[in-house]
C-alpha cells in the first residue's frame, strides 16, 4: 500500500499541505530540529495524547488545540523536551504557538506544539523564534523530509509514510512523519507522530477512529517506558473534494481501514527502531479472555528485560518467555499454554519440552521474529511489537545528556 514513490513527499502529499525542517541550534549536534507543516485550508484535527501524568507543556497546549475541533499548523522541535519545566515551560510552549501563528497569518489556538528531547529543560526560545521564521520561509510541498528528520532524537531514520484510496470518486491522500526510539511503552506510545490528510470527514468521527485505532496500533508498541511528550495528530483539510464523511458508512469504512494502515506501519517501523535494537520481535497472543488480556501478556513478554535480553544474545532461554506470562496479571491455565518461537513449539503441557534449540537459535539470529502464544482460555487475540536490549541501548541511556 505505501508507495515508495511518495514516501518522500510525507506529510506534504495530501493536497492543500507544506512542510519544512530546519537547523535552528537546539540539538548539540547541529542537526535539523524544527519542523513546521502547514494547511492555509483549515483542517479538522484529532489527537492522542501520552498517559503520562507528568505531560510535558506542549501535550497540554496541544490537547486544548484539539477540543477547539480545527487546525492550520504543527510546530514541533527536537533536541528540548519542555516537560518538567513548570509555569516557564507552559508559557514558552504557548510562545511557540504565537510565534508560528504570526507568520502564517493564523490563531495560535490553530496550532499544534510539540517537543521531543532531554527532560527537564527551558526552550531556548530566541532560537525557536529565529527557527520558526526559517522554517515558514522554506514551506513547500518538497519539506517533509527534512521535516522528518528534524523531529528524531535517537531515530536511526525518520519514519514516513503516503499513499492514497479512493473515496466517493475521488483521490483521497495521506501523509506521516513519525518518530520514537526510546521511552516507548503503551498508554499512547511514546513518539510524536503528525498525520495528514485531504479527505473531507467530520471532526468527531476522525477523533473517534484515531482513538480507536491507537488503541491496536501506536499503544501496541513496547521498547521501554511511557514518555511525558507522546502525541499523534491527524489533520485533515478536505482539500480532496470528496462529499464530507459525516456518518460510518461504507466512505468511512475506506478512510478508517487507510488510517488503521497506516498506523499500524508506523507502529511497526517504530518498535523495529528501537534504541539500540537489533531485533524486531511480534508477539502474537491468542486465546485469551478478552483483549485486555492478551494485551497484558503480550506487553509483558515484550517488557521483559531478561527476555529482551535473550533474544539480544540469541540464547535461547525459554523459560523467560512463559515466567513473563506468569506475572503478567492474567489468570493463565499453564497447562493450556503453548508457546512457539517461529514454527518450534518451546512450551506446551506445562512444562518447557525438549525443543530443538539449534532449530530455536535459529529463529533468534534472524532480524525479524515471531512469537505466538496460546493461551486455551477464550477467543480474543492481541499483537504486541517490541525489539531486544543490547549494549548499545544501555550506552545510549547511560549517558544521554552527556
Amino acid at each position: 500500500m505505501f508507495s515508495e514513490k511518495h514516501k518522500s513527499a510525507g506529510v506534504a502529499y495530501p493536497l492543500g499541505f507544506t512542510a519544512a525542517g530546519v537547523r535552528a541550534g537546539i540539538k548539540k549536534s547541529g542537526n535539523l530540529d524544527l519542523a513546521v507543516i502547514y494547511t492555509e485550508k483549515e483542517a479538522a484535527v484529532a489527537g492522542v495524547f501520552t498517559q503520562n501524568m507528568v505531560a510535558a507543556a506542549p501535550v497540554r497546549v496541544s490537547k486544548v488545540v484539539v477540543e477547539t475541533g480545527t487546525a492550520h499548523a504543527v510546530v514541533a522541535n527536537a533536541g528540548c523536551a519542555n516537560a518538567c519545566t513548570g509555569e516557564r515551560g507552559l508559557r514558552d510552549a504557548e510562545k511557540m504557538a504565537e510565534l508560528a501563528a504570526a507568520e502564517l497569518n493564523c490563531h495560535a489556538n490553530d496550532v499544534i506544539v510539540a517537543s521531543t528531547g532531554i527532560i527537564g529543560l527551558h526552550l531556548p526560545m530566541d532560537k525557536m523564534e529565529a527557527g520558526i521564521k526559517a522554517a515558514v520561509k522554506e514551506l513547500s510541498r518538497e519539506g517533509s523530509v527534512n521535516a522528518g528528520n528534524a523531529i528524531i532524537t535517537t531515530d536511526t531514520y525518520s519514519k514516513a509514510c503516503a499513499t492514497e484510496i479512493e473515496i466517493g470518486g475521488r483521490e483521497v491522500r495521506f501523509g506521516a512523519i513519525a518518530k520514537g526510539s526510546g521511552m516507548i511503552m503503551p498508554h499512547m506510545a511514546t513518539m510524536l507522530c503528525f498525520i495528514t490528510t485531504d479527505v473531507d470527514i467530520d471532526r468527531k468521527l476522525l477523533q473517534e477512529a484515531l482513538s480507536e485505532i491507537t488503541q491496536v496500533t501506536f499503544n501496541m508498541v513496547v521498547v521501554d517506558e511511557t514518555s511525558t511528550n507522546d502525541m499523534v495528530v491527524v489533520l485533515a483539510n478536505g482539500a480532496a473534494g470528496n462529499a464530507k464523511i459525516t456518518e460510518k458508512n461504507a466512505d468511512y469504512v475506506k478512510f478508517y481501514a487507510a488510517l488503521k494502515e497506516m498506523c499500524t506501519e508506523l507502529a511497526k517501523r517504530i518498535a523495529a527502531d528501537g534504541e539500540g535494537a537489533t531485533k524486531f520481535i511480534t508477539y502474537n497472543i491468542h486465546g485469551a479472555h478478552n483483549f485486555a488480556d492478551a494485551k497484558k501478556v503480550g506487553v509483558s513478554m515484550a517488557s521483559s528485560p531478561l527476555l529482551k535480553c535473550a533474544f539480544f544474545g540469541e540464547d535461547p532461554n525459554v523459560g523467560r518467555a512463559i515466567c513473563a506470562i506468569g506475572y503478567s496479571g492474567v489468570p493463565i491455565n499453564p497447562e493450556r499454554t503453548v508457546i512457539k518461537f517461529g514454527d518450534v513449539t518451546v512450551y506446551e503441557h506445562g512444562m518447557v519440552i525438549d525443543f530443538d534449540k539449534d532449530a530455536v537459535k535459529k529463529v533468534m539470529q534472524e532480524r525479524d521474529i515471531v512469537v505466538d502464544v496460546e493461551l486455551g482460555l477464550g477467543g480474543a487475540d492481541a499483537t504486541v511489537w517490541g525489539c531486544d536490549e543490547s549494549f548499545l541501548y544501555v550506552k545510549i541511556n547511560c549517558d544521554f545528556t552527556t
